[in-house]
């Protein structure tokens, strides 16, 4: 099995020992992506900027990858605060076209770096 990295520098480095990415075989698997702006290495305020910052450090690992979202099979979105789903959710939906990824999400204890909302996608090519 070959796994390649992905990683763009229109998105922000990892946080930790992982991959922003793994390509292997037709499969693409990205790591959470945080609001991060990788051009400042700081997250914008409020969940709407930070979920636009999170797809598009996703769309711009999915590029890296070869896919665009219409190749995201799955996506995981993890809130800081559950009542934020439906802000989101709009957000999130601007950026996927029918048929729509199966999708969690789920409210957790805390995120990196304070975020409030992190996205994670696995595609095929």
């Amino acid at each position: 099995m070959d796994k390649n990295v992905i990683a763009s520098d229109k998105a922000p480095a990892a946080l930790g020992p992982y991959s922003a990415g793994i390509k292997t075989g037709n499969m693409v698997f990205l790591s959470g992506q945080l609001g991060i702006d990788p051009a400042t290495g700081k997250m914008p305020e409020g969940v709407e900027a930070q979920a636009t910052q999170s797809l598009a450090n996703v769309e711009a690992l999915l590029a890296a990858a070869g896919a665009t979202f219409d190749n995201v099979v799955k996506t995981t979105v993890f809130l800081a605060d559950i009542a934020d789903f439906a802000k989101v959710n709009e957000i999130y939906a601007s950026k996927f076209s029918q048929p729509f990824p199966a999708r969690s999400a789920v409210q957790v204890g805390a995120l990196p770096a304070g975020g409030l909302v992190e996205i994670e996608v696995i595609a095929a090519l």
